[in-house]
């Protein structure tokens, strides 16, 4: 049986995540698609607890999970362990004794429950046992939303905005008493066209510049490094980290170049300067270009182009610096050297390149309709995405282990 796997972040006031909301679809056909309420609940708390761990998903972060009335009443959400959960009730469960009765008995034990697409209607005696209400900001007014803060918030619960797309309806959520946020606002570029990069981050530029030209120049790439004693120190540090293992200690920048080789230049270098670019942005937009750099090279070779593999890297890992730089993604495109397909795809131009990277983000958000044609079309097999995806977020983790020593 197949299994898809995504999380959305759930980022809190600073955009600093604090959880995220774990999307399985469980699958016994051919294509994606999401099953009942009921067998959705049942395969996150069954995959979560016995096929991934919910360490491997969310880095300790806590996970949201949906509940139905059924993963309520036949005790399945109280398998999970309660310090790493918030238990999210869909607003399909009708508040009835049967369930009133169980969500006392876990909120007792110590668990956190959040009400999902909350209107307030006939719900009540539910919102009296919860810790979050969520609020979708695209389905309800803002009259509405502001009448159930009123009515809730001297009961101490705190309030999640949901499809929050834009980094203005953040700041106004925020504003307006909301704790924790979720959506796509903090992968959106807040564009301003004339904002240039900061001069302190610009040897960093110039060295991701150096690494996506289509000719290496290792000698270039090496001169801008030593320009920059921080940066010299991270490289270092990072090559002499247990993610590489080298039988000598690596002692000077030209030593590394050699070690890594081209394509090895080109990854680990953009990496580190991804990272100080990122600087002030939310920690996410980080983790996130990691996350769909490794998922997308690991690609590559299905799709029969091993040797593309740091193109399809870079495909990733540039996938959301508008966000990271805060610039339009074709200014910045305009100014690295990179392949003409990958600057193509970034821009949404249709290409081959273009549908990875579709596919990659689909998987990411959990939209399976997108997904399961997108697969489809680049005539690669559901499961493999499951399982890189896994990989990739080990890839990530070890990664963010090593850059925290």
């Amino acid at each position: 049986m197949q299994k898809f796997i995504a999380r959305q972040p759930i980022l809190d006031r600073n955009e600093r995540v604090y959880g995220y909301e774990l999307l399985f679809r469980a699958a016994d056909e051919n294509f994606c698609r999401l099953r009942d309420g009921e067998q959705a609940s049942a395969a996150v708390i069954s995959d979560s607890l016995f096929l991934h761990g919910l360490n491997e998903l969310t880095g300790g972060a806590r996970a949201f999970i949906n509940c139905a009335r059924q993963t309520l009443l036949k005790g399945h959400a109280a398998l999970l362990p309660r310090e790493r959960v918030v238990l999210e009730l869909l607003e399909t469960v009708e508040p009835d004794g049967e369930v009133l009765a169980v969500c006392r008995s876990l909120k007792d034990a110590g668990y956190l429950i959040a009400l999902d697409d909350f209107t307030g209607t006939g719900q009540d005696a539910l919102a009296g046992l919860a810790d979050i209400i969520k609020l979708d900001v695209l389905a309800t007014t803002e009259r509405e939303r502001e009448a159930v803060i009123r009515k809730y918030t001297p009961k101490g619960i705190k309030f999640l905005a949901e499809k929050v797309e834009k980094r203005a309806q953040f700041r106004t959520a925020v504003e307006q008493g909301y704790t924790y946020f979720q959506g796509y606002f903090f992968c959106k570029p807040e564009i301003i066209s004339t904002r240039d990069i900061a001069p302190v981050k610009l040897v960093y530029f110039r060295v991701l510049q150096a690494v996506t030209r289509p000719q290496l120049d290792v000698r270039d790439v090496a001169e801008t490094i030593k320009h920059d004693l921080s940066l010299s120190y991270k490289l270092l540090r990072f090559l002499n980290s247990a993610l590489f293992m080298f039988s000598a200690r690596v002692t000077s920048i030209q030593q590394a170049l050699l070690l890594l080789g081209e394509n090895g230049i080109r990854k680990w270098v953009a990496l580190v300067t991804i990272s100080t670019l990122a600087e002030g942005r939310p920690l996410i937009l980080v983790h996130t270009a990691l996350l769909r750099a490794a998922f997308c090279e690991m690609l590559a070779p299905l799709l029969g182009a091993a040797k593309r593999g740091a193109d399809f890297f870079f495909l990733g890992l540039l996938s959301n610096i508008d966000a990271i730089l805060g610039r339009p993604m074709s200014a910045i495109l305009a100014e690295l050297p990179i392949a003409e397909d990958i600057s193509n795809a970034l821009l949404g131009g249709a290409n081959t390149l273009r549908d990875v990277l579709q596919a990659v983000t689909a998987y990411e958000q959990g939209d399976w309709a997108a997904f399961a044609a997108l697969a489809k079309k680049l005539s690669l097999p559901e499961q493999a995405f499951s399982e890189i995806y896994l990989e990739s977020l080990r890839w990530c983790r070890e990664l963010s282990l090593e850059e925290e020593k």
